[in-house]
């Protein structure tokens, strides 16, 4: 049963992340929920609540580093509520401009059991007494313990994306990942033009995509996605639907298509003309897709639940394109889901199988001439460009297409990444299959 002093913001976020930490809840979830429920709380209050829950979690390696440095006890005999308590005081001393320091000293200790007051007024007041400067793991001697202090991921992350494209891309990349704000939405071009609809709702274009408007927040763009004028997709998912290229009258396959906005993309691509099938393997989220359909008022998607692994021989070479977004680690999506850094990193090498069987599925499904899109929202080379170079060994048949979105022109193969594009990390391969007609 969650403890929480009625209307607390801060007590409601400790709660929160205790019980996400104890659990292994979905962060988004779990905040989701508890926000509904507390309707006597104010939005300037649910706000706080909101941005010290995710503060905590997006640095927590970093202020358990502090936290061990400034203790005057052992590391590991400090409880976990008082732990989280002075995670929660030294993300406000760091990463809060607006709140006083004597404040988020006094609410930390206030919400401390009596026992350890003393101890947690002690930390927080040390690291402002020294200047609140957090001493990072030396670069040149620790580069990887570096990274995972600086930018708070496991050590395991930081050495994957080190082996991947070395220190200096790796710091570049895991800072970007703090600036990537805000929101992107794709405008359904059914009911408006993007021109129209920022006149309309505001909100500024994307780079590259030629649909995409970003916002700070969904607040000024709420009764335009309740409407069915937008839906929300990051630019670099918008990215790898123009990738696919799909055009009027044609017949599009989506393989693992939940919640279903490249469905909904490519469908706008055709006008609302031809085919969209869209599966995927859970049946409770295919009602997502349909409902987001319906709302969109696109008649021309059908969704159903199936394995992407085993194509049904009924739809073998029948599609002009197919897509697979396939189930990956998430590494791309860090500055939207910041708990994605601490799952089990192992098992990462436990998705790349499964790919390899949807991609192998995909390419049945293309027709002779047809376009293949396989993407992952994750930066690991593994699931990524090593997947997409064995495939095209063992399949002759198909080859790198190069493509062009909007003035970006694109090799074929590409990882796009928030300190390069200002988006999601994110890889696409579009492939097109020989025709032997």
């Amino acid at each position: 049963m969650m403890r929480t002093d009625a209307g607390d913001p801060r007590a409601l976020a400790l709660e929160l992340l205790l019980r996400c930490e104890a659990a292994g809840q979905y962060a988004n979830l779990a905040l989701d929920s508890a926000l509904t429920r507390e309707r006597a709380m104010s939005g300037v209050d649910k706000a706080l609540c909101t941005a010290l829950f995710y503060s905590v979690i997006e640095h927590r390696i970093t202020l358990d580093h502090v936290i061990n440095g400034l203790s005057s006890i052992a590391p590991a005999a400090i409880e976990q509520r008082v732990r989280m308590i002075l995670r929660m005081g030294l993300a406000q001393l760091l990463y809060f401009d607006r709140i006083p320091d004597h404040a988020a000293i006094h609410e930390a200790v206030e919400q401390t059991p009596r026992r350890s007051k003393g101890f947690v007024n002690a930390v927080l007041r040390s690291f402002c007494r020294n200047g609140k400067k957090v001493s990072y793991p030396d670069e040149k001697n620790e580069p990887i313990r570096h990274l995972s202090v600086r930018y708070s991921v496991p050590e395991a992350l930081a050495e994957a994306l080190v082996r991947s494209y070395g220190f200096a891309r790796a710091a570049s990349i895991l800072a970007a990942f703090e600036r990537v704000k805000g929101v992107t939405v794709r405008v359904n071009t059914l009911r408006y033009t993007r021109e129209g609809f920022v006149e309309k709702f505001g909100g500024v274009a994307v780079n590259i995509a030629p649909n995409g408007v970003r916002f700070d927040d969904l607040s000024a763009v709420s009764g335009a996605l309740e409407a069915g004028d937008c839906f929300v997709q990051d630019e670099a998912s918008q990215i790898c639907v123009e990738a696919l290229g799909a055009k009027e009258n044609e017949r599009v396959l989506d393989l693992c298509a939940a919640p279903g906005s490249k469905s909904f993309g490519a469908a706008l691509c055709m006008a609302n003309t031809g085919e969209v099938k869209s599966f995927d393997l859970h049946e409770n989220k295919i009602s997502l897709i349909r409902r987001g359909a319906e709302k969109l008022g696109l008649s021309n998607i059908t969704a159903a639940a199936a394995d992407a692994r085993g194509a049904d021989p009924e739809i073998l070479g029948q599609f002009d394109r197919v897509i697979c977004d396939v189930p990956c680690s998430g590494y791309g999506v860090l500055a939207k889901k910041p708990d994605i850094r601490y799952k089990d990193f192992s098992l990462a090498a436990g998705l790349v199988p499964v790919q390899a069987a949807i991609l192998e599925s995909a390419a049945r499904c293309v027709k002779n001439g047809g376009v293949l899109v396989y993407s992952t929202c994750t930066l690991l080379v593994d699931e990524n460009e090593v997947q997409v170079q064995a495939f095209l060994n063992r399949h002759s048949e198909f080859s790198i297409e190069p493509f062009t979105v909007g003035e970006a022109v694109f090799e074929g193969m590409v990882t796009l990444a928030p300190d390069t594009h200002g988006t999601d990390g994110f890889f696409i391969a579009k492939l097109r299959k020989k025709d032997n007609t």
